[in-house]
């Protein structure tokens, strides 16, 4: 009886195995999707080509504008490109958690429907920028849910991945978390920055000033909680080494992402590139913080768990 019941526990093992296997591959490569997605949108802002096609959801009434193709139009219709292969990305991911529910943790299909969700109101946010002609505040929360989207998937992809922790994170997942809270209203007051061209505004006529120095006063928090991350993650000894190499990804991005900003600063947003760049290296450094903490959150359980034996 027991040898009978072995095999069909390998069985369903290995099923598991699979499903979460593949939704984490397909959760990654929408996740490099979004990130491209949203410098695909920084271009289009920056370039002045947010209104290049203007309806929404098709580009001069078309599928492919064609004779009305230029660099501008190009980079507006990709970006809507982008965001349906996301879309329907999405619909598939929510679609698959719930047919293989009972193969999958029961969190997922949750949190599946979840990202879902935010791609929906992402693409309604999309579609009002254009409608409503590049209202600063619709364009912000535009990038606002856009990273939302991507944390999200973030967590997903990170929580279904294999990881056998140390149990020596202690307090490293609260102060990353701070950490990527503080990355995150950064980003959103440089979109809101970007979004009303306050750097131009201020240099050009003295106005939204206040905007644009909230957002440099803003880099300091966001740095300093980040150089922490990095100083708690060397000075704990024992540390998983995953956990380190994202403490040092996320100091070294941290680093490139003020270079960028002055850069763009001085330049008064005169080099395109570079102006994307410093918004996809945040981003990215968001999604960096993001990943740390849900493993420093597991390495937690880890250490409550053998707490618990113990006692």
């Amino acid at each position: 009886m027991a040898e009978s019941v072995l095999p069909k526990q390998r069985e369903t093992h290995s099923q598991r195995s699979r499903a979460s296997d593949l939704l984490r591959g397909l959760v990654w490569k929408i996740a490099i999707a979004t990130l491209l997605l949203m410098a695909i949108g920084s271009a289009t802002r920056v370039m002045n080509a947010g209104l290049a096609c203007p309806d929404w959801p098709l580009c001069y009434g078309q599928l492919v504008p064609t004779q009305q193709m230029n660099l501008q139009v190009f980079l507006e219709w990709f970006h809507r490109l982008d965001a349906s292969l996301v879309g329907f990305s999405a619909i598939a991911l929510a679609g698959l958690s719930w047919w293989w529910r009972r193969e999958l943790p029961k969190w997922l299909p949750g949190a599946a429907t979840f990202a879902l969700f935010l791609i929906v109101f992402q693409g309604i946010l999309g579609g009002l920028t254009v409608t409503q002609l590049l209202r600063f505040d619709i364009v912000t929360a535009h990038l606002g849910a856009a990273l939302l989207f991507f944390c999200t998937l973030i967590v997903i992809g990170t929580a279904l991945g294999d990881y056998k922790g140390t149990g020596t994170a202690g307090k490293l997942s609260w102060v990353s978390l701070t950490a990527a809270i503080l990355v995150y209203l950064q980003s959103l007051l440089g979109a809101l920055v970007g979004s009303r061209w306050a750097l131009h505004q201020c240099f050009g006529a003295n106005q939204l000033c206040t905007v644009m120095n909230s957002h440099i006063i803003g880099v300091f928090p966001a740095t300093i909680a980040t150089v922490t991350v990095v100083a708690i993650a060397w000075r704990t000894m024992g540390l998983h080494p995953a956990l380190r190499k994202l403490a040092n990804l996320a100091g070294g991005l941290v680093v490139l992402q003020i270079l960028l900003g002055v850069a763009t600063f001085y330049l008064h947003l005169q080099v395109e590139p570079l102006t994307v760049t410093h918004q996809t290296v945040g981003a990215a450094l968001l999604g960096c913080l993001v990943a740390l903490t849900v493993l420093a959150l597991r390495d937690r359980t880890i250490a409550s768990s053998k707490l618990a034996i113990e006692n």
